[in-house]
């Protein structure tokens, strides 16, 4: 591809962009959400987070992917965003879910000062950003609910997840066409740190936008990492 082709590439409009479904499905939490696509397209993309391809497809790709996980959380209690990035599906969740306390856990420092400036611009008084990985809070910090998108293979994610979570706490990570076959492959590893047997959902936000694959498994007895 040559540098005019990759230029009208990364210039393409969202097809959903002005869409009436939008501030529908979202309801009371739409201008947060419209606003962060605003930050995500423009400072995102200069800071890296967000590649420049992606701006036209922001709203299926990754904010109406990252609304899918909403009805398998919790709509209270604590919920971890592992490896929170540009806030996707974390600052997405905290805008949907008001009456949960949203914690954006990320270890790379310059996506903590975004995610800092994210939830300051969208005044989400739920959500707070700590800068850590999920190894480093294992024994001190805990969940009713964790989420995760594009963060690791599920045999390594629940390592990490797991000895977050309370007994009953759930695990809810976004996941691709290669869902079941992770699934089968972390079953062992699941089972030693009290996981339950997952289940494979597949999740409509609205129509004629893919279904995104949601892994949703249940912590039913706290054990050690071994």
């Amino acid at each position: 591809m040559n540098g005019a082709e990759t230029d009208e590439a990364t210039m393409l409009p969202d097809p959903l962009e002005g869409d009436s479904r939008l501030p529908a499905y979202f309801g009371s939490s739409w201008s947060s959400v419209q606003h962060f696509h605003r930050m995500l397209a423009d400072e995102g993309v200069l800071r890296g987070l967000v590649g420049p391809r992606e701006v036209g497809r922001l709203w299926e790709r990754h904010l109406l992917n990252s609304a899918a996980v909403v009805p398998f959380l919790p709509q209270t209690g604590r919920i971890v965003d592992l490896g929170s990035g540009a806030g996707l599906p974390g600052v997405v969740v905290a805008a949907m879910l008001p009456e949960a306390e949203v914690v954006l856990l990320e270890p790379m420092e310059r996506r903590c000062v975004w995610l800092g400036e994210v939830v300051a611009e969208l005044g989400l008084a739920n959500a707070t950003v700590t800068r850590a990985r999920a190894e480093d809070v294992h024994g001190s910090l805990l969940a009713d609910a964790i989420t995760a998108r594009a963060v690791a293979p599920l045999d390594r994610l629940y390592r990490w997840a797991l000895p977050l979570l309370t007994s009953g706490g759930v695990l809810v990570a976004l996941k691709g066409g290669r869902a079941a076959d992770e699934v089968q492959t972390a079953s062992k590893a699941g089972k030693r740190l009290g996981a339950g047997q997952a289940s494979i959902h597949a999740a409509h936000t609205i129509d004629g936008v893919d279904e995104t694959t949601v892994v949703r498994v249940v912590r039913e007895a706290v054990r050690g990492v071994r």
